[in-house]
């Protein structure tokens, strides 16, 4: 059964905005009180948001599917729909988060931090806010926009200050059981650490964590044995330890070899891992065999510059002046690091001169418009009311989509295409055409709302209708 995931692929869908509402105020002696349709609730989001009390990625292994609520409608009287609860998802620290092309959207490190994975859909407004001078009844309101939805990759980078790396049963996890109160699971096999183990050191006044990375191998790096899955929790650490076996069975290994070979699949990997501070540690001087090899290796390794220290964790013996120092690197390393390196989030912004939308022309003479507001309007416009397509039509002109298609070479009757291939709104282009209700003057007038004519003022208006027919009668020749 699995009992640790430190990469899921997460399926996240924001929830919905609230269509908004298109209603006249009624009461007795007032038929036409003006609109109160009121606006559709915002959708909730999907909030990732780092919990230390979760340690693994398990959880969301086993539920990939995740959906936050969706807003309510607006209703009559001006209420407002409800809004959508926001879905906050627990991750552990240390979490990042990437696009289906791998591409790093946010890098979540310490308690509380978070991101918004999915937004929601914002409510549609309704007609009581889309009403001006101009439009005093819109008969028409705006449709609730849909949620952000799509696929996202967690991937957990353990966060500690120092990593062990080494061979399989080279003795990582019985150090970190002794230096630590870290019960990992110890046997006299390879592999038998399956899942990096975390345990808290405290040397003096500094308190540090360390992590026992398993399963590195030669080829680890290109994805062979165990190594690949781990390297990356040996990103965040500070400090590196070389833990060697100095009593393998093996007869083609020996310490020095085995610091090669790691520290090739740790070049490999990349990440800046060579650039880290790092100490070697002889484990295993408990045995006779393996205190003459280290007595032999050590004046080797200390020649290419590494600090050694000779341990038994079996023993306990050399732990002290381990412990303190690697506490000494750890303090120096938090001394020098900014202090908010911590979290990153990546922020892509528009360019200046970015107009908000494009305007290109296909191989089969299709005018496609891409934009978020052009497609945001689409997908908030009911094309059964015609006030309502109307409105699109004035917003899409004053946003200058109607002179970049005429610069583009769009005539009368061309197919326009507002949004992505597999969800457009397509259309016969007309500039000039008005639309909206037949009883509309301009597009999202109303004339039952407009001022009354004075008496005289109607008196004239309607002689003046009569002498037009006449005169036309009068000027009327049969065939």
């Amino acid at each position: 059964m699995t009992t640790f995931v430190d990469r899921v692929e997460l399926h996240v869908a924001a929830g919905n905005g609230g269509h908004g509402c298109a209603s006249v105020h009624r009461e007795k002696f007032k038929p036409l009180g003006g609109p109160d349709g009121g606006n559709g609730g915002r959708g909730g989001d999907v909030i990732l948001t780092v919990d230390q009390s979760v340690t693994t990625l398990l959880e969301y292994h086993h539920s990939p599917h995740r959906k936050a609520t969706n807003g309510k409608p607006g209703e009559g009287g001006n209420r407002s729909g409800k809004e959508g609860e926001d879905l906050v998802l627990a991750v552990p620290d240390g979490t990042v988060v990437l696009d289906k092309q791998g591409n790093v959207l946010a890098d979540l490190v310490g308690e509380g931090t978070s991101f918004v994975a999915a937004q929601g859909g914002r409510g549609g407004l309704g007609n009581a806010a889309l009403a001006s001078a101009r439009r005093k009844a819109p008969g028409f309101a705006l449709l609730g926009e849909p949620g952000d939805a799509g696929d996202i990759v967690l991937e957990l980078k353990t966060v500690a200050d120092v990593a062990l790396v080494g061979y399989p049963s080279a003795g990582k996890s019985s150090l970190i059981s002794v230096m630590s109160a870290a019960k990992p699971k110890i046997a006299d096999y390879p592999f038998t650490t399956l899942v990096p183990n975390l345990g808290v050191v405290t040397a003096g006044a500094t308190v540090y964590t360390v992590a026992d990375v398993p399963g590195l191998i030669p080829g680890a790096s290109q994805g062979k044995g165990l190594g690949l899955e781990f390297l990356r929790h040996v990103e965040r650490c500070s400090v590196l330890v070389h833990v060697l076996d100095t009593a393998t069975l093996e007869s083609d290994r020996d310490p020095v070899s085995d610091l090669d070979v790691i520290e090739e699949e740790l070049r490999n990997y990349g990440g800046g891992l060579e650039k880290r501070p790092r100490l070697v540690v002889l484990n295993k001087i408990d045995v006779p065999d393996g205190r003459d090899l280290a007595e032999m290796v050590r004046p080797d390794l200390e020649a290419r510059g590494y600090r050694v220290f000779e341990v038994s964790a079996v023993a306990r013996t050399g732990l002290k002046e381990l412990s303190f120092a690697l506490a000494e690197l750890v303090a120096g390393h938090r001394a020098r690091k900014p202090k908010d390196e911590a979290t990153r989030i990546v922020i892509r912004p528009k360019a200046v001169d970015d107009a908000g939308f494009t305007v290109t022309q296909e191989e089969d003479g299709l005018f496609r418009v891409r934009g978020e507001k052009p497609e945001r309007w689409v997908r908030q416009t009911d094309f059964n009311n015609d006030e309502a397509v109307g409105f699109l039509a004035d917003r899409l002109n004053r946003l200058g989509v109607e002179s970049e298609l005429m610069k583009a070479g769009a005539r009368v009757g061309d197919g326009v295409a507002i949004g992505p291939e597999d969800n457009a709104v397509v259309f016969d282009w007309e500039p000039t055409v008005t639309a909206g209700a037949e009883m509309l003057g301009r597009r999202g007038e109303d004339h039952r709302f407009e001022a009354p004519r004075p008496a005289a003022q109607r008196r004239r208006d309607r002689q003046a209708e009569r002498d037009d027919a006449a005169q036309e009668f009068e000027d009327f020749e049969p065939f």
